[in-house]
């Protein structure tokens, strides 16, 4: 059974940067697509980015284009949000997520089984 497990949430100066990290544990997410969502206080949640099984990447929030990149370490099982240039507004719960399927930036395309418990980011002076 897959279990996701982000880490390396926390405070941060704005410009500042956050390296997050999903963990899975019970597969392999070198056969899944992994993408990043956000939750911001008082918002919808939205879609981040995603890196699919063969390593191709797709950014969804244009807020965060040339600031946020995803990796992925099979070695470690192990999915990789690095954010720099953080900004107030970036402020939110991250979550990770992961399906058998392709990219997508519907979570709904995401079963909730597969998403983990999210770390908080927090850009502020």
């Amino acid at each position: 059974q897959l279990q996701l497990v982000e880490s390396g949430g926390g405070l941060v100066q704005p410009g500042g940067s956050l390296r997050l990290s999903c963990a899975a544990s019970g597969f392999n997410l070198g056969s899944l697509a992994t993408g990043w969502f956000r939750t911001a206080p008082g918002k919808a949640r939205e879609a981040v980015i995603c890196i699919s099984r063969t390593g191709g990447t797709e950014l969804y929030a244009e807020s965060v284009k040339g600031r946020f990149t995803i990796s992925r370490d099979n070695a470690k099982n192990t999915v990789y949000l690095q954010m720099n240039g953080l900004k107030p507004e970036d402020t939110a719960i991250y979550y990770c997520a992961a399906q058998i399927a392709h990219c997508s930036g519907d979570a709904a395309d995401y079963e909730k089984e597969h998403w983990g418990r999210g770390t908080q980011v927090t850009v502020s002076s």
